[in-house]
């Protein structure tokens, strides 16, 4: 038998791709409550506004720099995350529209 179903939506399939490795997905989970997870009070800035400073994600996931940059390009490619500088920093915040649009696309192909 032949499936004759179209193919998966390719921004989906990477989405799914970047999170099947757990600490990516630990990432993600984090920022949905950043104020619960992060030290605010070393915020530069409000972590619901602009997000959470890439160095407070990398010292929270106690992993090298290197890599917790590897990992939040790969949810930002994704379209999981969004990144913006506040002054030197970078800081990364979900993308919930994005995210609720994956899952309902996720509900419609499965």
């Amino acid at each position: 038998m032949t499936d004759t179903a179209t193919a998966p939506d390719p921004d989906l399939v990477s989405a799914l791709r970047a999170l099947s490795n757990p600490v990516r997905l630990r990432m993600l989970r984090r920022l949905r409550e950043p104020e619960r997870h992060f030290p605010v009070e070393a915020a530069v800035a409000d972590p619901a506004e602009v997000g959470v400073c890439v160095s407070h994600i990398q010292a929270k996931a106690g992993l090298a720099q290197s890599t917790v940059s590897a990992y939040l390009a790969e949810l930002q490619r994704a379209g999981l995350v969004r990144a913006g500088r506040v002054g030197k920093w970078t800081h990364c915040k979900r993308d919930a529209q994005r995210i609720a649009g994956l899952v309902a696309e996720l509900g419609r192909t499965l």
